[in-house]
């Protein structure tokens, strides 16, 4: 490899470690919707030079997390509600499906490793952490909605959780007392789920679940 080929690869590494450290710090409300992101300061936390930086905001401007704006630079993207809104309804459909036809396919043992998320999720509400509340929530729900033998249904459930994560969709810092009302319908799905409940139960609960979140976050925009 020559000298300048080495220098591109380096620069290219940069530019991603720039990239996930400043999504990290979006996607963990650490730079909040509007924060100005000055380059010259992150490349000085981060001990690189501006150029990797300006690449990784770059794209993160692509990926709708970062806009431009007129005298003032690269500020953080707030959450597009109508984008929030589509992706709760369509997630409330496709995960409730997922979940339904996943349901016979649970065993005792992912019961258990579900319940056992959600014990964890019960304990954070004593020191409320939003981002690791809504991480112990996809955890939960994966263990729910993984056993779908319809490979079709299953990409579009990780696709919607995809699409919350680039929204830095973690609801919970906006509705707080969700999260209580939240760990306790995830015990009734379990249940639900344990007595074998039919497909269009289970469903019905699982879209109620997802659907509750929703209006929650919608009633404070209003």
């Amino acid at each position: 490899m020559t000298e300048t080929a080495v220098e591109s690869a380096a620069a290219q590494s940069k530019s991603q470690q720039a990239y996930t450290a400043v999504k990290a710090r979006i996607v963990e409300g650490i730079y909040t919707p509007g924060y100005r992101l000055v380059l010259a300061k992150i490349a000085e936390d981060l001990g690189f030079s501006v150029v990797p930086v300006r690449e990784a905001i770059r794209r993160l401007e692509a990926e709708g997390l970062v806009k431009f704006e007129r005298n003032v630079g690269a500020t953080v993207s707030g959450i597009d509600p109508t984008e929030y809104l589509y992706t709760m309804q369509t997630l409330s459909i496709v995960e409730g499906a997922a979940t339904a036809l996943s349901a016979p396919l649970i065993d005792s043992v992912a019961i258990a490793r579900a319940r056992a998320v959600n014990e964890e999720m019960r304990e954070c509400l004593e020191h409320f952490d939003p981002v690791r509340f809504t991480a112990l929530n996809q955890d939960f729900h994966s263990v729910l909605f993984e056993h779908c033998p319809n490979p079709h249904i299953l990409d579009l459930v990780h696709r919607g959780w995809n699409r919350l994560a680039s929204l830095r969709s973690s609801t919970f810092r906006f509705v707080p007392g969700r999260a209580q009302e939240s760990v306790q319908e995830h015990e009734a799905l379990l249940q639900l789920i344990e007595s074998g409940a039919d497909a269009d139960t289970i469903e019905h609960a699982a879209r109620r679940h997802r659907a509750a979140t929703l209006d929650a976050y919608l009633a404070t925009t209003n």
